[in-house]
This record gives C-alpha cells, sequence and structure tokens, in this order.
C-alpha cells in the first residue's frame, strides 16, 4: 500500500512545528552551575526558584515513595541535599523539554491524548540509557546518554502537531510488538516516528549521535554510526515497558521477562560472552524495580 503522504509533504509538516527553545539551551545556567566544582546548594536553589515547574517536580520527587523520608522537604536546599547533583542535573534537562512539548497537545486539539504516560516513560528509558551506557567501558563526557533516552518518543510528540488523524488512528490499534507500531507508521504516513524525530531534532541542531539514535532506537543495527546510543535505547525502552511504564500512546502487549537479550541492540551492546553482561544484569536488576516508585515524582 503506498504511503499517504510524499517525503516533501512530511518534512513540510514537521518544518511547520513549533520550535522548541529548551532543545538548544537546556537550562544552560543551571547546567553551567552544577557541573562546577564550586558550586554550591544555595546559588543552585536561587537558580531552581526561578522555574517554578523545576521546582515542583524536585519536591515531588524528594517527597516520592522512593526516597522514604520521615518528614516531608519543602526547603530546595534540603532537596539538593537528598538528591544529589547528577539527578538535579537531570531534572533540569527534562523539565523545560517536557514544559515545551506539553504545549503540542493543545494545537489542534483532536485526541486527548496520554501524555503523562509518555512523559514518565521518556524519562524512565533516559535513566535506564544512562545506566546501561555506564556498565560499558566507555566514557561519555557529557549528558548524551540521558538525552537519547529523553528524546527517544519526540517524534511521537511531533505526530500530534503534524499528523493527528494517524497518530489517533494508531492509538485505537492494539500491536504485539514496538516494530508492529512502526510498520502501521510508516502505511500510514510514510515515515515511523524515530524518522519524524530524527528529522526534527536534526532542524534543531541536535548532535548526530542523538538524532541517529532517536532515528534508529527500534532498529540499531540500521544505524551508520553511534550504533551504542540505538542499542542502549532500544534496550531501555523494552525494560521500562517490562516495568509496566508503558509507551504512553500506542497500546502493546507487556514485555516479558529477560526478551531484551534477544534484541539486536543487547547484542550491540554485550555480544555473547562480554564481561559487561554480569554489570548490566545488576544494573538492571538494581534499577528496575524502584523505577515507578522514581518516575511517580517526576512527572
Amino acid at each position: 500500500m503506498a504511503a499517504k503522504y510524499t517525503d516533501a509533504v512530511i518534512r513540510s509538516r514537521i518544518n511547520a512545528c513549533p520550535k522548541l527553545a529548551s532543545l538548544g539551551r537546556i537550562n544552560q545556567a543551571l547546567r553551567e552551575l552544577v557541573n562546577s566544582e564550586s558550586s554550591v546548594s544555595s546559588q543552585i536553589a536561587e537558580i531552581i526558584r526561578k522555574d517554578p515547574s523545576l521546582t515542583a517536580r524536585l519536591l515531588r520527587m524528594v517527597n516520592s515513595v522512593y526516597y522514604g523520608l520521615s518528614t516531608s522537604v519543602s526547603n530546595i536546599e534540603e532537596a539538593i541535599f537528598f538528591l544529589g547533583l547528577r539527578q538535579i542535573r537531570e531534572l533540569a534537562m527534562a523539565t523545560p523539554v517536557i514544559e515545551e512539548m506539553s504545549s503540542f497537545q493543545s494545537v489542534k486539539g483532536r485526541t486527548a491524548l496520554p501524555w503523562k504516560d509518555l512523559w514518565a516513560h521518556s524519562i524512565g528509558t533516559a535513566i535506564l540509557t544512562r545506566e546501561i551506557l555506564r556498565s560499558l567501558p566507555i566514557t561519555i563526557d557529557d549528558d548524551t546518554d540521558y538525552l537519547v533516552g529523553l528524546l527517544h518518543n519526540a517524534g511521537k510528540v511531533v505526530m500530534a502537531h503534524a499528523f493527528p488523524e494517524e497518530l489517533a488512528e494508531i492509538c485505537a490499534t492494539e500491536f504485539e510488538t514496538a516494530a508492529d507500531v512502526c510498520r502501521r507508521e510508516i502505511e500510514l504516513i510514510g515515515w515511523d516516528h524515530g524518522q519524524i524525530g530524527a528529522v526534527y531534532l536534526e532542524r534543531h541542531k541536535m548532535s548526530e549521535e542523538i538524532v541517529l539514535a532517536v532515528r534508529h532506537h527500534n532498529t540499531p543495527t540500521a544505524a551508520p554510526r553511534h550504533q551504542i546510543f540505538a542499542a542502549a535505547v532500544q534496550v531501555a525502552d523494552c525494560l521500562v515497558r517490562h516495568a509496566g511504564v508503558l509507551g504512553g500512546f500506542e497500546k502493546i502487549k507487556p514485555v516479558e521477562l529477560d526478551v531484551w537479550h534477544g534484541l539486536d541492540g543487547w547484542n550491540i551492546l554485550y555480544g555473547a560472552n562480554s564481561p559487561e553482561i554480569k554489570l548490566a544484569r545488576a544494573a538492571i536488576d538494581n534499577a528496575l524495580p524502584r523505577l515507578p516508585q522514581m518516575l511517580s515524582g517526576l512527572v
């Protein structure tokens, strides 16, 4: 069956979507301060106070069941102490992206979509992608390992603006696997959400590592470069679904235990008998049970 739209029409619709300032700066002032060895909690707290959404998310997270504190925390400096700078930096990246992309849901106002579920899945994938890549003998000096997971479903957000009718049909359909969703997207539109998201992020001048990971997160062996990032996202996405944090929009059957071992992404990351497999299993076993509680404080 021929796709409904030509490549030129698809690109035109993507280009008509709002640009997001957060993708260019991702709370630059806070990131620089958090990365500074001389930063102190009071300085970081002062910047956080200027962002009500970040403040609310920070306090919600530290008071979630995950941290099990005996008394409620209402002071930003205390929250920074309990969470640590790494968690603060992740919040600083996720919050502006979520806030801006959430504006897409009101455009055209056609189908009510479970946006909160999408963000929970995206943040969960970001957390686990970072954990997976940390189990490998590689060094990543920036936040690419978190951002590839956070943005992997950006194409679904773009579809809500550019292809609302097709997305509504996909949301109303039950699928066996994520690959089935991609096939249906290609039938209806011509591209899947990975390609749509990659073109959108490329327009924002995101790094090649991020663009290719988003483009190929369901088919990491097809990535011409930086396969390790696409592979980590594919595995993390599967793990998050297994933990009960579904993809957000489409209806896919739950992922069974250890299905991720058969993914192309797992083979790219660990091969058949890699010494890193034990580290990976330990990281997964440690992170998965805690994930839903952590996300309850983030979204």
